[in-house]
C-alpha cells in the first residue's frame, strides 16, 4: 500500500518505521527537518518537509496514488484540516485521524473520518486495569465488545476450543500456544497447559462467561 502520514512525531515516526519495515511505501510529511531523525537509518521511505494541511505539500508526496493516509500531528486542528483535505479533495479512500479531545471524536466520525482518540484509549485501559485486569476493552471500538484473556483452566486442558465458545455471548478468537506463539484456531483444537486463551466477549455477558470458566 501507499501511506502517507502527516507527522513526524514519536507515533508518526514509530508507525512509519512499523509500516515500512512490512514493505508499505510510505511518505512522511512534517514541518521541521529536524523531525525525520526519529525515522532511523532503517526507514526506507520517502520524506516531505512541509505542511500537510496544504494541498501542493501532500502533490508533492503523491496523494493521488495513496491508499491511506494518517494525520498524526500533535494538533488536532491541524489533524481535522488535513484530513478534510484528503478525503474531500483527494478522495483517498482510507483517512485516520489522531484527535486528543475525546469530545471531538464522535463529531469527527460524521464527517466520515477514522478517529483514534488516544486520550480515550488510554482512559479505558486504565480503567479497564482497574475494573477487571483480565479485560481489554480498548481493543475494539465499542462499548458492547470486549477482549478477556485468560490462561486455560486446569481443569479444561485437553479440552478443545468449542468449549469456550458460547454462542452470542463469547468467542475464542486466538490461542497463544505456551503463552507465547498465537494461532487462529478451529472449533477442534486441544488446549494445552500453558495456553492462553483471548476471547472477544458482549460486555454485559463478561460476569456469566468469568463464572462459567472459573476465572
Amino acid at each position: 500500500m501507499y501511506i502517507i502520514i502527516v507527522g513526524c512525531g514519536r507515533v508518526g515516526a514509530e508507525l512509519a518505521r512499523l509500516l515500512s519495515s512490512e514493505g508499505h511505501d510510505v511518505v512522511v510529511i512534517d514541518k521541521k527537518d529536524g523531525s525525520f531523525e526519529r525515522l532511523g537509518e532503517a526507514f526506507n521511505g520517502l520524506t516531505v518537509k512541509g505542511n500537510g494541511v496544504y494541498p501542493g505539500v501532500l502533490q508533492e508526496a503523491g496523494v493521488e496514488k495513496a491508499d491511506i493516509f494518517c494525520a498524526l500531528t500533535n494538533s488536532d486542528n491541524i489533524n481535522i484540516m488535513a484530513s478534510q483535505v484528503a478525503k474531500g479533495l483527494f478522495k483517498i479512500p482510507r483517512v485516520i485521524a489522531r484527535v486528543y479531545d475525546p469530545r471531538k471524536a464522535a463529531i469527527y466520525r460524521t464527517l466520515g473520518l477514522d478517529v483514534l482518540s488516544e486520550t480515550s484509549l488510554f482512559a479505558s485501559m486504565i480503567r479497564d486495569k482497574i475494573t477487571d485486569k483480565l479485560l481489554s476493552s480498548f481493543l475494539i471500538e465499542t462499548n458492547e465488545l470486549g477482549i478477556l484473556e485468560f490462561p486455560v483452566p486446569e481443569d479444561s486442558i485437553g479440552k478443545t476450543v468449542s468449549a469456550f465458545n458460547v454462542p452470542g455471548e463469547s468467542i475464542i478468537a486466538t490461542v497463544r500456544l505456551g503463552g507465547k506463539s498465537p494461532i487462529i484456531p478451529e472449533a477442534t483444537t486441544k488446549l494445552r497447559k500453558g495456553d492462553v486463551l483471548v476471547a472477544v466477549v458482549k460486555v454485559g455477558h463478561i460476569d456469566k462467561i468469568k463464572r462459567m470458566f472459573n476465572l
